[in-house]
């Protein structure tokens, strides 16, 4: 896949009022999980997480529920792996799909900007639901890698990964108490 995407259609006056509306109720969200990020950086990073998602015909709470689980809303984040920012994302894997995704990447410390972050996160994870056409298995993929789930799957294991089921718990959460995109 190309990466290549249809224009996204201007939003009408109602439109932007339930975007603006959806924005504030991430950054309220967020803000409830005790998070400490300045007021700009975090409605930028709930414009992104919006945008993102929209984009990938993603639902918002899903890549809420992922950047929970994986940074816990901490965007200076470093995994054990060398995994960076908001929503985990490996150097290497930034690096190889950046230019599908549209991204300049320039060195690891461009995954500590949210928006970078969260755009890359997002591009990966709906990559992962178009080749993977299960949520529980491209969530699975996202942490574990494709290539490494591919392989069990051929093995036919049973995909068991409690980073996934993690990510779909916090998933319902979210779905309880953030509203549908329409």
């Amino acid at each position: 896949m190309l990466g290549l995407l249809p224009a996204p259609c201007p939003l009408n006056a109602q439109e932007v009022s339930a975007k603006e509306t959806i924005i504030h109720q991430i950054v309220q969200y967020i803000k409830d999980k005790n998070v400490r990020i300045p007021e700009e950086t975090l409605r930028r990073m709930a414009n992104t997480v919006y945008a993102e998602s929209r984009l990938y015909a993603l639902d918002y709470r899903l890549v809420l529920a992922v950047i929970r689980v994986e940074s816990n809303f901490k965007q200076e984040a470093v995994s054990n792996k060398g995994a960076r920012g908001l929503m985990q994302v490996k150097p290497s894997l930034a690096k190889y799909i950046a230019k599908d995704a549209g991204i300049s990447v320039k060195g690891t410390t461009c995954l500590a900007e949210p928006e970078k972050n969260v755009r890359l996160g997002v591009y990966h994870l709906s990559q992962l639901m178009e080749d993977f056409e299960d949520l529980g298995l491209a969530l699975h993929a996202y942490n574990t890698g494709p290539a490494k789930l591919k392989g069990k799957l051929v093995r036919a294991d049973e995909p068991t990964n409690k980073f996934a089921k993690r990510v779909l718990k916090e998933y319902q959460n979210t779905i309880e108490v953030l509203p549908e995109d329409e």
